[in-house]
């Protein structure tokens, strides 16, 4: 029994893992198409991640925050102001 639940949390662990190194990969050649993207709509992009198969860039624009989620094609899909 204790090998079976080791056995379980190893695999948790390896995916979770898994998961946040996909969340921090990035290519640097799209991180730059969409910083021009978005800056010539504007923004001054302060940061660039991955989650959930979706780009997020966080930027600002005429004094307010935003989060802008864009496709796996660099099509804008959301925009929030972040509070």
């Amino acid at each position: 029994m204790t090998r079976i639940i080791a056995l379980a949390l190893a695999i948790t662990a390896g995916s979770m893992a898994q998961a946040s190194d996909d969340y921090m990969k990035i290519d640097p050649a799209k991180a730059e198409q969409i910083k021009a993207q978005l800056s010539a709509q504007g923004y001054d992009v302060r940061k660039i991640e991955m989650e959930d198969g979706m780009y997020e860039a966080y930027a600002l624009k005429d004094g307010a925050r935003y989060e802008i989620y864009l496709n796996r094609d660099l099509s804008i899909v959301k925009t929030e102001i972040d509070d």
